[in-house]
């Protein structure tokens, strides 16, 4: 039994590779354009391209015998995507169409979907279950959606088991190697302000939670790989399988409590944060609930955010060695 995993050189996916390889054989499709080669393990074979290119789907399907796939490739910048709302329809929506046609015709059986909780929107609840409405924002959250829809009705068309797991916010890493090269999310924007010798920056603080900042439920990158290992385990075992889960820690953290352990952690509490107006679209409570995916899978986060600060700040720092601690 061969797993796929598209995307599998960059920044989640490396991480899930990683956890996978331990429990059986893993191919990576990566067009790398993000992606790094050096962070899959030696003998896993990469294979360079796009999840667009169907006569190279068709191939590596053949040539490895995949009869799972783990799909993580696909574009994930909010604000890009409302720029480029027709980029990413064809890279994550027509992506993902020519890859299940490709998993049917080969009769895979076994198929696994990295969505988001961007497909929530602004939920009004305290805690998001996968039942609450979904009201995405952007093109980005449309485009996952969109893929939950096309992975369950293929499931039932053609016999698959299928998960989607729709990951809240992603931080950490399992190893300095492994850090995330991007600057998109609050734990590295915080990071490159203080490389610049710079405050880190708040959007917003009348919001109405306990310090007035948005609270969001963060995870451990390490953690959203072992849910990936669990759920492949689960569509091995359950061929009837079709699962919509969150991956989170269901308790929630403030930008004000994230700034500040970060300044703990990197040393640079001489430089407190600086408070501007709110950014509009940000909710001012995303934090999951996780009942789910512990019944379904037996599944719960194990990291906590001063573990995920001080990892990924040891990736950050290998990446900009001469960064001031």
């Amino acid at each position: 039994m061969t797993w796929l995993i598209t995307g599998g050189a960059g920044y989640i996916g490396s991480h899930v590779v990683r956890e996978m390889t331990g429990a059986q054989p893993v191919v990576v499709l990566d067009d790398l354009s993000t992606g790094r080669a050096e962070r899959l393990p030696a003998g896993v074979p990469l294979v360079v391209g796009s999840v667009l290119d169907r006569p190279l789907l068709d191939r590596v399907l053949a040539d490895h015998s995949v009869t799972g796939i783990v799909h993580i490739a696909g574009k994930k910048q909010v604000a890009e995507s409302v720029e480029r709302p027709l980029h990413y329809y064809r890279e994550n929506v027509d992506g993902l169409r020519t890859l299940l046609e490709a998993a049917a015709a080969a009769g895979v059986g076994r198929f696994l979907f990295s969505s988001s909780a961007a497909v929530y929107g602004m939920p009004d609840v305290d805690l998001v279950t996968e039942d609450t409405p979904c009201l995405p924002l952007s093109p980005y959250g449309e485009t996952k959606l969109a893929g939950e829809w096309m992975v369950a009705a293929a499931g039932k068309a053609y016999g698959m088991a299928t998960a989607s797991l729709r990951y809240f916010n992603v931080a950490g890493a399992a190893s300095a190697e492994l850090g995330d090269d991007g600057v998109f999310n609050l734990v590295p924007m915080v990071f490159e302000r203080l490389t610049a010798g710079e405050p880190p920056r708040v959007f917003g603080d009348d919001y109405p939670t306990p310090d007035g900042t948005c609270v969001r439920d963060y995870v451990h990158v390490a953690d959203i790989a072992s849910a990936h290992v669990a759920a492949a385990h689960r569509l091995t075992e359950d061929p009837s399988a079709a699962l919509v889960l969150n991956i989170g820690r269901g308790e929630g953290a403030s930008v004000a409590e994230m700034v500040d352990i970060i300044l703990d952690v990197t040393g640079h509490t001489g430089l407190p944060p600086v408070t501007g107006p709110r950014r509009p679209g940000d909710p001012a409570r995303v934090v999951a609930a996780v009942d789910a995916i512990g019944k379904e899978l037996d599944w719960s986060a194990r990291h906590d955010i001063r573990t995920m600060i001080e990892s990924a700040w040891e990736g950050w720092r290998l990446r900009h060695p001469d960064v001031r601690t």
